[in-house]
């Protein structure tokens, strides 16, 4: 499990504690759920099911929710952190912009600002060891990546770049997560990837890694003017690379 899902199920069964809580300091609504409960366990049981059970477990549905609705508010609070998680999660993972297709984006106009070269040597660059990473969702010029992180998703994406017509280097060391490379139409790739536990999906091809390394060429590789090398290594991950 990814570390923003670990996090995510901390503060749920924190909250669902302190929900619990509540609960039994309501003896009314607690007497009531236990109630429904023990009916719905019934209902289910019932070997020769009728309307009548039918209309049983509804009701023991509507009852339980109600009663964990209405006795904690502690519920409401797991409900909206949920849904705010999962949303924000989505979004990340799928880099989707919710004004793209906006009015006032159809003749938006695109300012490049240039500024003076930087010295290329001594650069650094720092990132964070834990959490999930998109790389690339703004336009930006090309360089070679590397980097280390314990645990997360990366998202790399090389749309919003121009690779330069030589061989280019993707280089990735992470403890858990999942790695995902989006790569132009007509780039050549070669990945190189090593696994304690993983998937790799590359051209269309799956391959399971168990504790080996795995080295893969696009069909294109040797015609291909712009080259990318994608070089991996995980101890339990998945890595996908993504035509786009």
């Amino acid at each position: 499990m990814k570390s923003s899902w670990k996090f995510f199920m901390i503060i749920e069964s924190l909250l669902l504690i302190l929900a619990g809580y509540q609960l039994f300091k309501n003896p009314p609504a607690l007497v009531l759920l236990v109630v429904a409960i023990i009916n719905l366990i019934y209902a289910i049981k019932k070997e020769r099911r009728t309307s009548f059970n039918q209309f049983q477990m509804i009701v023991s549905l509507v009852v339980i929710i109600l009663s964990l609705l209405i006795s904690s508010p502690i519920i409401w609070i797991m409900l909206v952190f949920a849904v705010i998680f999962i949303g924000l999660k989505g979004v990340e993972v799928s880099g989707v912009s919710f004004f793209q297709n906006a009015p006032w984006h159809k003749k938006q106009m695109v300012m490049v600002e240039t500024t003076e070269t930087d010295p290329k040597n001594g650069r650094r660059f720092k990132r964070p060891w834990i959490g999930n990473q998109r790389i690339g969702s703004n336009i930006y010029e090309w360089d070679d990546i590397n980097f280390t992180i314990i645990s997360g998703d990366t998202i790399v994406d090389l749309g919003n770049t121009l690779l330069p017509k030589t061989d280019n280097v993707i280089l990735i060391r992470k403890g858990f997560g999942r790695t995902r490379v989006l790569v132009p139409v007509g780039v050549g790739i070669v990945l190189e990837h090593s696994s304690l536990l993983g998937n790799v999906k590359f051209e269309g091809e799956f391959y399971r890694v168990k504790n080996e390394s795995i080295k893969a060429y696009s069909e294109d590789y040797d015609e291909s003017n712009r080259r990318l090398k994608i070089i991996t290594s995980t101890l339990m991950g998945d890595v996908e690379v993504i035509r786009i």
